[in-house]
């Protein structure tokens, strides 16, 4: 089954659905290998390069994880815009998120052997430029590492992800309507906020010792964060939220 790609940087919104599961929407540039069977490439879109999956053989059922790593199911791209349009394949946006099939059994951290806290069956959303595409059984998966996950996803909202490791999710600030003169802004001149409140924050990074590194900053708290970090999604009711490292944060706002 072949993936789509984008050459250069893509930034994408991703789009949450409140039904069960959240639908998500971005675009990812994996590094993807064809073992096995070789497809022919299609003619590729200018600026678009088309390239097909690690293809598994039939006779392997199963795909076991090792270490730290996880193996996720991917989400099936939106095949209709919001307004009801149906999207050709080139134009269907690639999913950034999925369900957790199988986990690797940890890795040895100092003296300590620290478990995948990641549990199968988990909705995950995943970094846009991680892992390795993977076709196995008729379905596309990503094997990546457990630090490439962004959250889990408990609803079908991003208001209510939970950010894994040293990542924080904030509620985007809105952007200011009016100049300083008051002339009135369009969608596409106004600046982008690089300031919001933190929503939720991880439990913290492992250190050398396997133990966990709690964060300096807090749910409530208002923060300033670099500008071109981290990544973005919109939840159900149309608000911008973004998910990145503490790293990533400047300042906080009193």
């Amino acid at each position: 089954m072949a993936s789509l790609q984008v050459s250069g940087a893509g930034v994408g919104a991703a789009a949450f659905a409140a039904k069960g599961k959240a639908s998500i929407g971005a675009l990812r540039l994996p590094s993807t290998v064809i073992v096995g069977e070789v497809r022919p490439a299609r003619r590729a879109f200018r600026g678009l390069v088309v390239r097909a999956a690690t293809v598994v053989a039939p006779k392997y059922t199963t795909l076991k994880p090792l270490a730290d790593r996880v193996l996720v199911k991917i989400n099936s791209s939106e095949e209709k815009t919001t307004g009801g349009i149906l999207l050709p394949t080139t134009a269907q946006s690639k999913p950034q998120g999925g369900e957790v099939v199988a986990v690797g059994e940890g890795r040895i951290i100092g003296d300590k052997k620290v478990d995948v806290s990641i549990q199968v069956g988990a909705q995950v959303v995943y970094s846009k430029y991680a892992g390795t595409e993977v076709e196995l059984n008729d379905y596309n998966h990503l094997v990546l590492k457990e630090d490439d996950i962004i959250g889990i996803l408990e609803t079908g909202d991003v208001k209510d992800m939970k950010p894994l490791n040293d990542r924080v999710l904030i509620k985007v600030a809105e952007a200011e309507d009016k100049t300083p003169g008051g002339l009135l802004l369009t969608e596409t001149t106004k600046e982008k906020p690089s300031i919001g409140t933190v929503v939720a924050v991880g439990p913290g990074s492992l250190d050398e010792e396997g133990k966990r590194s709690l964060l300096s900053v807090s749910a409530g708290s208002t923060v300033v964060y670099s500008k071109y970090a981290g990544s973005e999604f919109k939840g159900a009711d149309g608000t911008n939220y973004i998910v990145l490292r503490v790293s990533d944060l400047m300042a906080v706002l009193s």
